[in-house]
């Protein structure tokens, strides 16, 4: 039943360094964020501010730790711009990954975005006021997924708290709207801060998973954030985010979803904490070492 699940282990450099709140880590070296990823086991990162933006550069720099570049956020205006805007901004980027080898592109909704605010409370985020809104979108979204298919890359659509996609209904409503050109990025740790069930939610929109994030969540952090109106980055501060097998969530019940479905892409520890609190060395290892032994007992 399992043999199909061939998926590969990577990691987001916020663990080490965080680019909303550069503070947290910024000290800390590309090399020293290669060095310890590969040490640990991961077979690929996901870019970062530190990363190069040219494909040579990348690989220069990928290559002695023997990782790959799993993909990267883009930062997309589509709920405010049209579509040849889009496209004309992600040409750097988009050449990037598929130059470099990527099959996805993480797709993260800006526009009106308060995640990047620290006091600005999760409440005040963007919503579509309208079906003709969420229409409209949806249409920028499937036309900006078939650009990105052209070149072999598919659209990662990241469901995010503070943004106009946070809450398990919007993923719904989201999904009904588009085609299969845009793919769902599953992160289980957004998935539960903002409400929902993180394997009941998965079951609803397997078939359009292309990428996932493996967040875990202290869920009594999330609570005191929800109830304290505290901003994302608040919430980050006071470590509603952890690594897998840190948190609240069961990973075990997710993997073996994603394994009887036949995901082949990444599984990618995305864990935004202060690293003088929780070492970034020891927590990577942590977030791996649960992964690695949950993907081992599927397989």
């Amino acid at each position: 039943m399992t043999s199909t699940f061939k998926v590969k282990i990577g990691i987001n450099p916020i663990s080490w360094c965080n680019d909303d709140l550069p503070s947290l880590g910024g000290e800390t070296t590309l090399d020293t964020i290669l060095r310890e990823g590969s040490e640990i086991g991961y077979q690929g990162f996901e870019l970062g501010n530190k990363f190069p933006r040219t494909a040579p550069e990348l690989k220069a720099v990928l290559a002695p730790y023997g990782v790959e570049c799993v993909s990267g956020w883009y930062s997309g205006f589509l709920a405010e711009r049209s579509v040849e805007e889009e496209i004309a901004s992600v040409e750097n980027h988009l050449r990037l990954l598929v130059e470099s080898g990527c099959q996805v592109m993480v797709y993260g909704e800006v526009a009106g975005s308060i995640q990047g605010q620290i006091d600005t409370p999760l409440y005040k985020r963007p919503t579509f006021t309208s079906d003709e809104a969420w229409q409209q979108y949806a249409d920028k979204l499937n036309r900006f997924g078939r650009h990105l298919q052209s070149r072999g890359i598919k659209l990662a659509y990241h469901h995010h708290m503070g943004a106009y996609v946070e809450h398990p209904s919007d993923v719904d409503k989201l999904m009904a709207l588009t085609g299969p050109e845009v793919g769902l990025l599953f992160d289980a740790g957004h998935m539960f801060f903002a409400g929902g069930d993180p394997l009941t939610e998965l079951n609803k929109h397997i078939d359009r998973v292309v990428h996932v994030h493996c967040k875990d969540v202290r869920a009594e952090v999330t609570r005191r954030a929800r109830n304290g109106n505290w901003s994302f980055l608040q919430s980050v501060l006071n470590g509603a985010f952890t690594v897998p097998g840190d948190g609240d969530i069961q990973f075990g019940p997710i993997l073996a979803r994603l394994a009887r479905h036949g995901y082949q892409g990444w599984l990618v520890v995305e864990a935004e904490q202060d690293p003088t609190i929780a070492p970034s060395y020891e927590y990577a290892q942590k977030g791996f070492n649960t992964l690695s032994g949950l993907v081992a007992s599927l397989s």
